[in-house]
């Protein structure tokens, strides 16, 4: 498989979110905001790409009965940094992704990726996946994020675009609102795949 199919195949054709439906839950949990959305799927990447690259390197000194247990404790030691560095630098959006960033480690597209793919290939083409995979996952969360912020407050990225008397849909910001907004964007998505 070529490096472009690899990359691109995460954003479109294999989209964790959209095509996928993989990481449904930190994707209804944190896409409040596109700010939350595109945090998330940055650090999500992060350990995506890093995981995948340390399983493609070790993938032929574990044994197979410790196999996902070892992959757990790869992605677990990425997860922390993670959560180290947003913590860090970042506190405002540590605080908002909250439980979120620790349950990371058990998010099944980085454990999916690392079983069907990672452990199976070399270290670039693992490194590309990751990232594919990674973007679409980044990009997803954000669309969502963006969404739901510009129809729940009026905003995108916390700036405003309507004015101040202008009617929002409250509904959007809470987590009901995340179902109907993912269900509408796979609706849409699959609509367009049949054009």
């Amino acid at each position: 498989m070529s490096n472009i199919k690899i990359l691109t195949k995460g954003f479109i054709k294999e989209n964790p979110i959209f095509a996928l439906l993989l990481g449904i839950c930190p994707t209804l949990g944190v896409t409040s905001s596109a700010q939350n959305g595109l945090g998330m799927g940055i650090a999500t990447t992060f350990v995506l790409v890093m995981s995948n690259i340390v399983i493609s390197l070790v993938k032929t000194k574990i044994p197979d009965k410790v196999r996902i247990p070892s992959f757990v404790v790869i992605i677990a030691g990425f997860v922390t940094i993670v959560e180290m560095l947003l913590e860090a630098y970042l506190p405002a959006l540590y605080e908002q992704l909250g439980l979120f960033i620790p349950l990371i480690v058990v998010n099944c597209i980085i454990l999916g990726r690392a079983e069907a793919f990672a452990s199976k290939n070399n270290m670039i083409d693992s490194f590309l996946d990751g990232l594919g995979m990674g973007i679409g996952f980044t990009f997803a969360l954000t669309l969502l994020g963006s969404i739901r912020e510009m129809l729940g407050s009026g905003t995108i990225f916390s700036i405003s675009f309507l004015p101040d008397n202008a009617t929002t849909i409250l509904l959007f910001i809470l987590p009901p609102g995340a179902f109907i907004a993912l269900g509408y964007i796979i609706a849409v998505i699959n609509k367009l795949k049949k054009v």
